[in-house]
């Protein structure tokens, strides 16, 4: 939807560039160098959210690949791995690209609040957050989901050895963070049980690595999710007005085509006294003025200065 958008207004401004001899027109090459450069930009923080959206279906796939295999495959861990930490370096670069933009906003807004530019990047802006913040509460699910299947795992684990726990017991073995909670008192007399207990182990280990990718991208979601929820404000209020400008043309056109029927039987019968000619002109102005009125209402959310939230430090 967004890249449609972006194409559109590449084609409005090619469209002005097919004026005649007799049109005049007032360029300034700059400015369209500058806005030519902030879609390049803009597509390519797009390419990358792709590309984290990419990879988080990959991790979905070796999660399900490690979790239904019999014994720790160390290729498909190391794959895993790799996948995780280039989702991380990616989310790092867009949040950098998506700040280094909000910033460039906050200039130019106290300068110029009422650019054409200016709306388009903001516009942007927030489309590319939104659509950042979805990709990245989809890796912070799935990351729990694979925590949540790795815990039941080794309960059942457990359970074959003849040790039952309940999820808090599990938890706080968890927090403790040291895999002989889980597997004292397992005798190690036959392979089955050094296969279990090596599972165990295996499990401990990536819900730990988990934990410790979870707490790093705590803080970019969290300062992303903040931008995009005060930017929703924004957008809310105009998705209102332009609801209620639908109602408003919807009542104009019964409103014109009243006074156009009045019209009508007005050319017909000259005689038409004051007092109908009056109302005549009377339903034309409401009609009007409701259209009016629902436009006014958004180009007014248009122009108020987005207030954003800071994104903050990159990890």
């Amino acid at each position: 939807m967004t890249k449609d958008r972006l194409a559109a207004l590449k084609a409005a401004q090619s469209d002005d560039d097919d004026m005649g001899p007799d049109d005049v027109a007032v360029t300034v090459e700059s400015r369209d160098g500058f806005m030519d450069e902030f879609f390049a930009e803009v597509e390519e923080i797009r390419e990358m959210i792709d590309k984290i959206q990419a990879n988080v279906e990959e991790v979905k796939k070796k999660h399900s690949a490690i979790l239904s295999a019999p014994q720790t495959d160390e290729k498909v861990k190391q794959e895993l791995e790799d996948l995780m930490a280039d989702i991380k370096k990616t989310a790092n670069k867009v949040r950098a690209k998506l700040k280094v933009i909000e910033q460039n906003i906050e200039q130019e807004e106290h300068t110029n609040k009422s650019s054409a530019d200016l709306r388009i990047r903001k516009t942007q802006h927030s489309t590319l957050s939104r659509k950042f913040v979805e990709v990245m509460t989809e890796y912070n699910r799935t990351q729990t989901d694979y925590r949540e299947r790795c815990k039941g795992r080794i309960q059942r684990q457990l359970e074959i050895t003849g040790r039952t726990t309940t999820n808090e017991e599990l938890e706080e073995m968890l927090e403790q963070g040291n895999s002989a909670v889980f597997t004292q008192g397992i005798i190690m007399e036959t392979q089955q049980a050094k296969q279990t207990l090596a599972d165990i182990e295996a499990r401990h280990a990536d819900i730990i690595k988990l934990e410790n990718s979870i707490r790093e991208l705590h803080d970019m979601f969290m300062d992303m999710a903040m931008l995009v929820e005060s930017q929703g404000e924004l957008i809310d209020r105009v998705e209102y007005h332009v609801t209620e400008t639908k109602d408003y043309v919807e009542t104009a056109r019964g409103e014109l085509k009243v006074a156009q029927d009045y019209q009508s039987k007005a050319r017909k019968v000259s005689g038409v006294s004051g007092e109908k000619q009056t109302a005549i002109s009377i339903l034309h102005t409401l009609a009007l003025g409701h259209v009016r009125r629902g436009t006014f209402y958004i180009q007014q959310e248009l122009r108020q200065p987005a207030r954003s939230t800071p994104i903050g430090h990159v990890l």
